[in-house]
């Protein structure tokens, strides 16, 4: 198995003139006119003092531009650091202390305050806009459209993703080249992915699911990919009919089914629909697969890894459930505290091991130690369980573990009972400080337009399938729930939000 990025950017004659990307405004870009954009940056990088080793850290809008970055980075042997575009400049001012880059990319109207913020750890800036401009372009424009790539060894560091930082410190995930080859090409194998598929791409790339699984996997097939700025549903459904894989986080294929005109007959072509980043709700699963003909694929990954389980391409794919470990990785449920591997059905933490497993966080010694077995197992901090028939369920995260009057609660059991309730669109589950049970168990629940629900209702209706103590003691209606940018709901904030729910309660 090749276990460097480099294979992906060297491309043979055959698909020198195959249309690689197509933007929303018809442009495209041949495997080789690419491939020569990337040869004119990692010339540019080499120019703004960028050598093998050196973290390039990007905060710019999606573009091919953008993409190209990532690629020209890989290939001078640069570490490419993404950041998101949503981040606030103290936010960035962390990652740059942190990751001390060489160059920090950034938008054209962002110059002047990231580059102050660069100069601080001896780094330099540039920019690239959404239209191919800023001094970065400028720098590449009469550049070479040839460059040969720093020869890489599979354990060289080809990237480092921040974790979210939902609680405590943001994590630099250290990934090599073998962490990111082996996972697309096992990818492409358990997806089917050849030359002539098309990737109606949509997805941000400074996250895992868009940069690492959607594009490396259409390079090392040699597909083609329609390459949107952003998710627009009325865009998406107007290209439906020219692709034939989408990839997609749930909100994607919730709002596809708000719309009269997502038939069955607009995706009769499509051969695959995944979904990722965040939980799918069986109710939408179910609902596509009734509009569309089409089981969505769930699967399971996340920052430190890569993806580490998927539905099968044939077979059941099985609503909530993320399927079976991938070809070559390790998956065990295993009790949190003691490591003791738990058997079929029984609740625990996830871990994995395999060529995807990441290198470790980044200047943070003690803290990776910590997260792996003596075994090498990764300990991912989802908790789950392996069914009878081998399919993985996540549960929730360790962290979202509700602990009240001594027993453990786990919020998805809780939130799948009352999805079910007819007139629940979604819930979340948390717990929150409760003067007797030390957590108090409440339901955040957003109704179906026009229903009719009540608290009283939504609690009668899991009296008989929930235990006492799993019952919520509180349930508040939303509009909608906090989600970040990849679609995962953020219990966290909710957690702040309704601290003292049960206090106010109870005071009253």
């Amino acid at each position: 198995m090749r276990t460097t990025l480099l294979p992906l950017f060297d491309v043979p004659p055959e698909f020198a003139d195959k249309v690689l990307l197509e933007t929303s405004d018809g442009s495209t870009f041949t495997y080789r006119r690419f491939f020569a954009l990337t040869a004119r940056l990692a010339h540019a990088l080499r120019g703004c003092g960028v050598v093998p080793g050196d973290r390039v850290a990007v905060q710019v809008d999606k573009s091919p531009e953008a993409l190209a970055l990532y690629v020209a980075c890989v290939r001078a042997g640069a570490v490419y650091l993404p950041l998101n575009t949503a981040y606030t400049a103290s936010e960035v001012d962390y990652f740059i202390r942190d990751a001390e880059p060489r160059l920090v990319v950034c938008r054209p109207s962002s110059q002047t305050e990231i580059a102050a913020t660069a100069a601080k750890v001896g780094g330099r800036s540039a920019t690239l806009g959404v239209a191919g401009d800023g001094s970065l372009m400028e720098l590449a424009g009469n550049q070479s459209e040839t460059f040969e790539s720093h020869p890489a060894a599979p354990d060289d560091l080809a990237a480092i993703l921040y974790t979210s930082g939902t609680t405590g410190r943001s994590k630099g995930a250290m990934m090599t080249h073998q962490n990111l080859m082996s996972n697309a090409l096992t990818l492409v194998d358990y997806w089917r992915f050849t030359a002539d598929d098309v990737l109606l791409h949509a997805l941000p790339i400074y996250h895992t699911h868009g940069l690492f699984v959607a594009t490396n996997v259409v390079l090392a097939a040699r597909a083609s990919m329609l390459f949107l700025p952003k998710f627009d549903a009325d865009e998406v459904i107007r290209l439906l009919p020219r692709a034939s894989v989408m990839m997609g986080v749930p909100t994607f294929y919730t709002r596809l089914l708000e719309h009269a005109d997502f038939t069955r007959d607009r995706v009769a072509h499509m051969r695959l629909f995944i979904s990722g980043s965040a939980p799918l709700l069986a109710s939408t699963h179910d609902e596509f697969a009734a509009r569309t003909g089409h089981a969505i694929l769930e699967r399971y990954g996340m920052t430190e890894t890569g993806m580490n389980t998927s539905n099968p391409y044939d077979g059941d794919r099985i609503a909530g459930t993320v399927g079976f470990p991938l070809p070559g990785i390790d998956l065990r449920v295993a009790d949190p505290e003691t490591g003791r591997v738990r058997g079929t059905g029984e609740i625990g933490v996830i871990e994995v091991k395999g060529p995807n497993v990441f290198k470790g966080y980044w200047r943070m010694p003690e803290k990776t130690a910590s997260e792996f077995r003596p075994d090498g197992f990764f300990i991912t901090g989802d908790l789950g369980k392996i069914d009878e028939r081998g399919y993985v369920h996540i549960v929730g995260r360790g962290k979202d573990l509700i602990i009240t009057g001594g027993f453990n609660v786990y919020p998805k059991e809780i939130e799948l009972a009352i999805d079910a309730i007819e007139g629940v669109q979604e819930s979340a589950v948390i717990g929150v400080p409760h003067p007797d049970f030390g957590e108090g168990v409440a339901a955040l629940v957003v109704p179906e337009s026009g229903a009719a629900l009540t608290e009283e209702k939504i609690m009668a209706s899991v009296r008989d399938t929930l235990a006492k103590f799993k019952q919520p003691k509180r349930v508040i209606f939303v509009s909608e729930l906090p989600r970040n940018t990849m679609g995962k709901v953020q219990k966290n904030v909710l957690r702040e939000q309704y601290n003292d729910l049960f206090e106010r309660r109870h005071a009253g």
